[in-house]
């Protein structure tokens, strides 16, 4: 097997070269490691002691800080205490006595990366300063493949949904997991020109009582517009905040949602934790996610759209059906909430629910084709009767050439087959007649028999019900009935709680 490939930092430029902060008390032996380090192309700043340590980790990132056990302000532990705490990613090698030995070793245990004994040579320091910078390099690339893959698995999730709810929840999940973050906030336009909090979501640590804070959005926009990006922090981070996070927010990276130039809104991730501060790589994952979100947001908006269109245009042709006259008024409406409770009853699924109401609600809609009085007092004659067994056809050559409304096809044509085949148009029986067919036609009569006709007076509740419990199996599917008639009362007493009129 060969060794893995080492990159000399010699052969990088200056501004991919490993950056190496020597700490120790003892000006000479700070000269010495810095002068061999940076020969050997390291990029190389020293420290009096861990005080100055820490100012200097505040000003820019080191992979690596070599620091000595025992100096005076801060030492050696409470240093690696800090740079554990807030620069997790830095590597530390402790340099101490050999009287010292085992507070070293302590060392390693509370996160430093190994130790070495004064005095030392040089290039010991040196091999263990490449090994530990090649391991943080082949961990970095572990990183980047698992972002590259999440990033891949959470496109496909965000590309594959048309619900609004699932790409924020998506995008929001990923940020939380990813960025490791406590908080993301989403903000979308609201149409009219302003932008609104769509959601916010936070790690397990917050309990739902928790002030979780409010971004300046007129801020936040404003910045937006000059750059692409919003990387803050400490006080920069927490004045982008109207009202702060209850635990202050010490890191904050914000991305817009854009779709060809157009701002749709923004996502906001937040560290509320000392230790963990956003990087740049951070904020190129956030925005290249949110880049997918946003594509997939302006779809999940015109879905939603062309729902509240396809919607509104069945209740439309609805309201056309039972404006013929003033008996078959609201006859609609009732047909779709029987049907809606009966196929709840039997278990189907929420979508084939959402289509046997909008089939219940047009089921009449060939009637517009009849150019009769359907509703004259009396029996229709039989050539009257012939006409009307035409509407179901109707109904079918009405829908057909709108075909986002093709499944509903099914429960408009034929509502009116019946379980012994003795039904039109097509003469079925049994379970070749659709489902939701055979739900509508037992909503259907249900709701004629129990409201006014212009040939008769409403049947009450309990005639109705013996009538079509006499007629399962001629008329009905037998299972349907059983279970409306099963479930009907308990039905009729939850629309009496919420003042729904029902028939006696």
């Amino acid at each position: 097997m060969t060794a893995p490939l080492i990159v000399l930092p010699t052969l990088l430029p200056p501004e991919e070269r490993p950056r190496v902060l020597v700490v120790d008390d003892e000006k000479f032996i700070r000269d010495i490691l810095a002068d061999f380090l940076g020969m050997e192309g390291y990029m190389v700043r020293t420290a009096e002691d861990g005080t100055g340590a820490v100012r200097e980790l505040e000003k820019a990132k080191y992979d690596l800080v070599i620091t000595d056990l025992k100096m005076p302000k801060m030492g050696g532990l409470d240093l690696l205490k800090e740079i554990a705490r807030s620069y997790p990613d830095t590597l530390t090698i402790i340099m101490t006595g050999f009287g010292t030995v085992e507070t070293a070793i302590d060392a390693m245990k509370r996160g430093a990366y190994d130790y070495v004994l004064k005095p030392f040579k040089v290039e010991e320091i040196l091999r263990i300063a490449e090994r530990g910078l090649e391991k943080q390099r082949l961990a970095a690339e572990n990183l980047r493949l698992r972002e590259a893959l999440s990033l891949y698995k959470v496109s496909e999730a965000i590309a594959s949904s048309l619900s609004l709810d699932e790409v924020v929840a998506t995008l929001e999940a990923n940020a939380l997991e990813e960025l490791r973050a406590d908080l993301v906030l989403t903000w979308l336009d609201d149409g009219k020109g302003g932008f609104f909090e769509r959601s916010v979501k936070c790690t397990s640590d917050y309990s739902s009582d928790e002030v979780l804070g409010q971004i300046d959005s007129k801020e936040v926009l404003r910045r937006l517009t000059e750059s692409e990006l919003i990387l803050a922090q400490g006080p920069r981070a927490m004045a982008l905040f109207e009202v702060q996070p209850r635990r202050g927010a010490h890191s904050l990276v914000i991305v817009p949602l854009k779709m060809h130039q157009r701002l749709l809104g923004f996502v906001a991730a937040v560290s509320v934790t000392p230790s963990k501060r956003f990087e740049e790589g951070q904020r190129k994952l956030l925005s290249i996610t949110a880049s997918r979100a946003a594509a997939a947001i302006a779809n999940a908006r015109l879905y939603e759209d062309l729902q509240a269109t396809f919607q509104q245009t069945i209740q439309s042709l609805a309201n056309t059906i039972d404006k013929m006259d003033r008996y078959t008024a609201g006859h609609s409406q009732r047909v779709a909430r029987y049907a809606v409770q009966l196929a709840q009853w039997i278990g189907l699924d929420a979508v084939e629910v959402e289509t046997v109401r909008q089939a219940a609600l047009m089921h009449d809609i060939g009637k517009i084709g009849c150019v009769m009085n359907l509703n004259k007092p009396g029996k229709l004659t039989q050539d009257e009767y012939e006409v009307f067994k035409k509407h179901p056809g109707h109904g079918r050559e009405i829908l057909d050439p709108i075909r986002f409304l093709e499944p509903v096809i099914p429960g408009v044509h034929l509502h009116h087959e019946r379980w012994d085949g003795r039904g039109y148009p097509l003469g079925l029986a049994g379970k070749n007649i659709p489902l939701i067919a055979r739900i509508i036609s037992v909503a259907d009569t249900y709701d004629a028999m129990t409201s006014d006709r212009a040939y008769r007076r409403a049947l009450p509740h309990e005639v109705t019900i013996n009538e079509i419990e006499r007629c399962s199996t001629l008329q009905f599917d037998p299972d349907l009935v059983g279970v409306f008639t099963e479930n009907i009362e308990n039905l009729r007493e939850h629309l009496k709680e919420t003042g729904v009129e029902i028939p006696e």
